[in-house]
């Protein structure tokens, strides 16, 4: 069975997740249709991370066809191994914005950051809100339905009640629980893999 996935148009990270919804799909063949080099790229990537073969078609009007055929099931011995964490993951969210430059271009990405967090196999067990974070946890956050998805999927979200308090937020947090300094030090030293975007 074939499938084309029509992905023009969609800013990142929508061209992976339906790219990887059409996988999971039962599909043997894809192809999918993307208007960027780093579209082309990122769907190449996850396809190959996932096992999967894939190929690069440019064409004449700036569009790429991604070719993914889904492959064989490989030898064990084929497969990567992944080291296994001592402890469980934790996302530390120390501002409102992903990275250092423009703050619009750090809120999109902040966004798009949660939103392909939802698409994990295994989201992260805690994810901590610090600082200016923790205006990602209240009633008018842009991200609080992502935030509340991966809540409802089991991860504990907490925000420091120092940070809550200094912006004049505790009485609107939104989703998860006010932590303290110390729990908040006990869950990074706890922690196996710390992700901070």
């Amino acid at each position: 069975m074939s499938e084309i996935v029509d992905c023009r148009g969609l800013a990142c990270p929508q061209p992976v997740i339906k790219t990887k919804a059409a996988m999971a799909g039962g599909a043997a063949d894809i192809t999918a249709i993307v208007d960027s080099e780093t579209s082309a790229n990122n769907v190449t990537r996850m396809a190959e991370k996932a096992g999967w073969t894939a190929r690069q078609e440019r064409q004449a009007d700036g569009t790429i066809y991604v070719r993914l055929s889904r492959p064989g099931e490989a030898p064990a011995e084929a497969q990567p191994a992944r080291a296994a964490a001592a402890g469980p993951t934790v996302v530390l969210v120390r501002s409102q914005y992903m990275g250092v430059g423009d703050d619009e271009l750090g809120a999109i990405l902040m966004r798009g950051f949660f939103h392909a967090m939802l698409e994990l196999d295994e989201p992260p067990a805690q994810i901590i809100f610090l600082n200016s974070g923790v205006r990602l946890t209240v009633a008018d956050s842009p991200i609080l339905a992502d935030v509340q998805a991966l809540a409802q999927r089991g991860v504990e979200i907490w925000s420091c009640g120092t940070c809550l308090n200094f912006f004049k937020l505790t009485d609107q947090l939104a989703v998860g629980q006010v932590s303290n300094m110390y729990s908040i030090l006990e869950m990074l030293m706890a922690a196996g893999r710390i992700i901070t975007p």
